[in-house]
C-alpha cells in the first residue's frame, strides 16, 4: 500500500468551513477545469495533422505536433475507471465467455462474480476463489492479469472497491474494521468451500477477518489463505514506504493529505486521502522511469510504432486511473500496520475484540513474495506463519519467487508461469487436511 511522500503539501484545519478544509481538491479541480479549453484545440490539432487529406500529416512536422498534442492531452486527462476487458476464457481447451456480474454490493464495495459460460458441463467442480483487491489507489482492473490467469481453473470472485468520492456523506464512514467486516460477510455469502487471496495491501484485514472467523468456530471459514506481498510484519527488512510512515507519525498524515470532497461529486464533503496525492506519490517513486516512458511514447507516435504505443497506452490507462480512499480507513490502516505494527504485536483488535491468528486451525495457510518487493521487503509476508502458529505445518507453504518485484508478484509472465501453477495445487491440496502441501513450494 504505497504512502507517497509529500513534503510540501500545506497543512489543513480538522475542522471548519469548506474553504479551509479542502483546499488541495478545489485547487486540483479548478486546474483541472481551466484546461478543457486547452485541450480542446489540442484535439481539434491532433485531428487535423493525423488527416490523411492534410499534406502535413506525412511530415516529420506533422507527425511531431500530432504526436505531442496527444502528450498533452494524455498528462492532463482525468482517467475514469478500467473496463475489466475479460470477455472469454479457456477451460479445459475449450473457448468459454465470461460474463462479469454483480452479486453482491454495500456501499463501499461490490463483489463481482466473473461467471464462465460453459459450452458443455464440468467433470468436476472446479475451487472456487474469492479475491480480495488491494483498497490502496488504484481500481480492482489493477489485478486484470490476476484475474485471466486463474479463469481457466477456478471459479473466481473479486472485490470491486468504491470510489470514495462517489459515496454520499449520508452512507457513513468506513474504516478498517468496516473493511474486515465486508470481508467476513462476502465469504459467508459465497458459503463453504471457499478459497480467499489477498494481494498486498488487504492480507492484513483478511488475516484479521478469518482470525474472527476461526474464533468465533464459523462454518463459512475459507478453506484456504493465500497472502502474497502484504505488510503483515513491516518491522522485518523495511522498505522507503514503511520507514516515511515511521518518521511522519499519524498527525503528519492527518493534516497534510486528508481533505474533503469538493462539489459536485456525491461524495462532497466526505474526508478523503484523494487519488490525485496518491498519484503523485506512487510517480514520485520512480519519476526517471515515467519521464523516459512519456519520451519514448512521442518518439514512437512520430515514426509510427503502433505496438509500442498501444501498450503504452494500456499500462498508463490503468496506471493513471485513481479513486479515492476513505480518510478513517486510510488513516487507521496506516497506523494499525505501519507505526503501532499491532497485529505482529500481538494488539490488533477488531469491533474491541483482539485480533488472534493463533486461532486459525482449519485453514490452510500460503504465503508469497517477491525477492525484489521494494514495498513489502521479503519477510514481511511470511511473518504470517509465525502468527498462525496452530496451523499444522503440513497445512503451511510459503514461496519466494526469484526475480520479481512488488508487481511480479501477481502479475506477468514468472506470476503466470511459476507462481500460478503452485498456488493451484496448494488450493487443490488444501481441500484435503491429510495432503502434504509442501511440494506447492518446491
Amino acid at each position: 500500500m504505497p504512502i507517497g511522500e509529500f513534503g510540501g503539501a500545506p497543512p489543513l484545519a480538522s475542522e471548519g468551513s469548506p474553504v479551509l478544509t479542502t483546499p488541495m481538491y478545489w485547487m486540483y479541480e479548478m486546474a483541472h477545469a481551466s484546461l478543457n479549453p486547452a485541450r480542446a484545440v489540442t484535439d481539434a490539432t491532433k485531428i487535423l495533422f493525423q488527416n490523411p487529406l492534410n499534406p502535413w500529416a506525412h511530415t516529420e512536422m506533422g507527425k511531431s505536433i500530432a504526436a505531442a498534442c496527444e502528450l498533452f492531452e494524455r498528462t492532463t486527462r482525468r482517467y475514469g475507471k478500467p473496463e475489466w476487458g475479460l470477455d472469454e476464457t479457456e477451460v479445459n481447451g475449450v473457448k468459454t465467455p465470461v460474463e462479469v456480474r454483480v452479486i453482491w454490493e454495500k456501499p463501499f464495495c461490490r463483489l463481482l462474480h466473473f461467471d464462465r459460460k460453459h459450452i458443455r458441463p464440468l467433470r468436476s467442480p472446479q475451487p472456487r476463489l474469492l479475491i480480495v483487491a488491494p483498497m490502496s489507489g488504484h481500481y480492482a482492473t489493477l489485478l486484470r492479469g490476476t484475474v485471466e490467469a486463474f479463469l481457466p481453473t477456478h471459479e473466481v470472485y473479486i472485490t470491486d472497491w468504491a470510489d470514495a468520492r462517489m459515496v454520499p456523506l449520508a452512507e457513513g464512514r468506513f474504516d478498517l474494521d468496516d473493511y474486515i467486516d465486508y470481508v467476513i460477510e462476502m465469504l459467508r455469502f459465497l458459503g463453504t468451500n471457499m478459497h480467499v487471496m489477498a494481494v498486498c495491501q488487504p492480507a492484513v484485514p483478511v488475516l484479521a477477518a478469518v482470525s474472527v472467523m476461526e474464533a468465533e468456530r464459523d462454518p463459512f471459514a475459507p478453506v484456504s489463505m493465500t497472502l502474497m506481498g502484504g505488510p503483515i510484519d513491516t518491522r522485518r527488512n523495511p522498505t522507503g514506504v514503511n520507514n516515511l510512515a515511521q518518521e511522519r507519525g499519524i498527525d503528519w498524515f492527518r493534516n497534510h493529505v486528508i481533505t474533503k470532497v469538493p462539489f459536485p461529486h456525491p461524495g462532497v464533503m466526505r474526508d478523503v486521502y484523494p487519488g490525485f496525492l496518491q498519484l503523485n506519490g506512487f510517480i514520485s517513486m520512480n519519476l526517471d522511469r515515467h519521464v523516459d516512458a512519456h519520451k519514448a511514447l512521442f518518439a514512437n507516435l512520430v515514426k509510427g510504432d503502433g505496438d509500442q504505443v498501444d501498450k503504452h497506452r494500456d499500462f498508463y490507462d490503468e496506471y493513471l486511473a485513481v479513486m479515492d480512499l476513505a480518510a478513517e480507513y486510510y488513516l487507521q490502516t496506516v497506523e494499525t500496520v505501519f507505526i503501532k505494527h499491532a497485529l505482529p504485536k500481538g494488539e490488533m483488535t477488531h469491533r474491541g475484540t483482539l485480533v488472534e491468528p493463533s486461532k486459525i486451525t482449519r485453514v490452510a495457510l500460503m504465503t508469497v513474495e517477491g525477492e525484489k518487493d521494494d514495498i513489502s521487503g521479503l519477510g514481511q509476508t511470511e511473518a504470517t506463519h509465525g502468527l498462525c502458529s496452530s496451523i499444522p505445518d503440513h497445512r503451511r507453504v510459503h514461496y519466494v519467487q526469484p526475480g520479481v518485484g512488488h508487481y511480479g508478484v501477481f502479475n506477468g509472465s514468472r506470476f503466470k508461469s511459476e507462481i500460478v501453477p503452485r498456488i493451484n495445487d496448494f488450493m487443490l491440496s488444501a481441500a484435503d487436511p491429510k495432503s502434504l502441501l509442501s511440494i506447492a513450494a518446491e
